[in-house]
């Protein structure tokens, strides 16, 4: 839920006041929300999210398979979309028992949840909260969750993102996010606001201006703050000039990557500068899939958030570590039913085998982005994350790499101090180490255009896009 709703009145009136009333503002709407997302049923939530963290593996694909048969015998008896679809023989529920017989039904594509969202509602009576995903691909979808749903989603959120961390609610909180905290056309701190009732720093990742970068980290510092979480970009431009300067006031227990991808070269920096465990997640605002790193950082699947399978481009299953489209059924959300829901992101699984942190459920091996932000060789091979050609001391600050052609990849980069044209040479040797005969360009900017909800995408594929 957002801090405050996009185009609202409320937003618009919090933008002409001052950052006195503003943080009043804020903490009114914190409260509001500190109440939806943890009263009521979340304590029972939160129980059972810990008790689950000690089950066995089978215990656990036990629960799921008997939570699938009620999503789906809940979704023929109460959503439009797929009463049509078994009444006409094209959903049949009765073949599936477990996960592994989800093939047995049809893949939902985004664009017909996008033409009519309605229609994946259910008729059981509920108030419903709508939100939107962020649209960086195309048009933001409409969502819905009750405040039942809502509660167990912060209950996971508690356990796997802070608890497994070591930190709770209520501890003080270093937010870097999307929403616009402050006016886009202010030009002199503060750039953030204090929000009361959740001891959180919402600060605006849309001023981060190498000039005001100290007074970020001054505020951080001032609000004794002990977790900070959000776009891996951000936080690692607070960390890289934090290094730059020879900075080592802030401390935190843990930096929590959220919404962008988290790559290597950015944990290592982060975790240097701020002295602390860095941390993954991945998920998506439909509720279809959620993952969280634990302290041996592997991701670990969240089995009540949804089914994940991985598909080939035929349709079959992808073998663990082969990369696929990740297709997801949710099993949180019976409000808004997705059943097979191909959501556009690209993945892997991790081949089974115990992890030291003790947890039995089933992990990630990759999170390739999404399938538009795919590197394609001439070859026709698909590359995903190609972090680790910034890897080895590189002097940069950011990078991107754009895909124009299946021949010709463009790399820009805002330069750290020392950069030089050594740099930019082993960038287009490492892209042509792992992608063959390419024209490779490497480009540098001041900055890296941000989307229209402040995420970095680390690629962008322009093939078969015009215009």
């Amino acid at each position: 839920m957002s801090l405050l709703q996009p185009g609202g009145p409320l937003l618009r009136l919090y933008n002409r006041v001052p950052p006195g009333v503003r943080a009043w503002l804020a903490s009114a709407y914190g409260l509001k929300t500190w109440r939806l997302r943890y009263g009521g049923s979340f304590s029972r939530h939160l129980a059972e999210f810990r008790e689950r963290d000690g089950w066995s593996a089978d215990r656990l694909g036990e629960w799921q398979d008997a939570r699938l048969r009620d999503l789906l015998r809940h979704a023929v008896a109460h959503v439009p979309h797929y009463r049509r679809l078994h009444a006409r023989g094209g959903f049949p529920i009765e073949e599936v028992r477990t996960a592994a017989d989800l093939s047995r039904l049809p893949v939902l594509e985004k664009d017909e949840i996008r033409r009519n969202p309605d229609d994946f509602l259910a008729s059981t009576p509920k108030r419903l909260h709508q939100l939107f995903t962020s649209g960086t691909t195309g048009t933001p979808l409409k969502l819905y969750r009750s405040t039942e749903t809502n509660r167990a989603w912060y209950a996971c959120f508690e356990r796997r993102a802070r608890e497994w961390s070591g930190v709770h609610r209520g501890d003080r909180l270093a937010s870097l996010g999307g929403q616009l905290v402050v006016p886009f056309e202010c030009d002199r701190p503060p750039f953030w606001v204090w929000n009361a009732p959740a001891r959180q720093l919402y600060m605006s990742v849309y001023h981060l201006s190498p000039r005001f970068l100290d007074s970020y980290l001054d505020e951080i510092v001032s609000r004794r703050i002990v977790h900070m979480y959000g776009y891996a970009s951000a936080m690692d431009a607070l960390a890289s000039h934090a290094l730059d300067t020879g900075r080592r006031d802030v401390r935190l227990v843990v930096a929590t990557s959220n919404a962008e991808p988290l790559f290597d070269h950015q944990r290592d920096r982060i975790g240097r500068a701020f002295g602390c465990d860095v941390r993954d997640t991945y998920g998506n605002t439909e509720l279809s899939v959620a993952a969280f790193e634990c302290e041996e950082h592997r991701m670990h699947l969240s089995m009540e958030v949804g089914v994940v399978e991985v598909l080939a481009e035929d349709a079959r299953p992808c073998a663990p570590g082969e990369v696929g489209d990740l297709v997801c059924t949710c099993l949180l959300n019976f409000d808004q039913v997705f059943i097979r829901y191909r959501h556009g992101d690209r993945g892997s699984t991790l081949p089974e085998s115990p992890c030291r942190c003790g947890r039995k459920a089933p992990a990630l091996q990759s999170i390739d982005g999404r399938r538009d932000d795919v590197l394609v060789t001439p070859d026709g091979r698909r590359i995903g994350r190609l972090d680790p050609v910034f890897k080895g001391g590189m002097r940069l600050r950011e990078a991107q790499i754009v895909q124009l052609a299946t021949d010709e990849i463009q790399v820009r980069v805002v330069p750290a101090p020392g950069y030089s044209d050594e740099d930019a040479t082993m960038i287009a040797s490492r892209l042509r180490d792992r992608m063959g005969p390419v024209k490779v360009e490497v480009v540098q900017v001041k900055e890296l255009e941000r989307t229209s909800n402040g995420k970095l995408r680390g690629v962008i594929s322009l093939l078969g896009k015009t215009g």
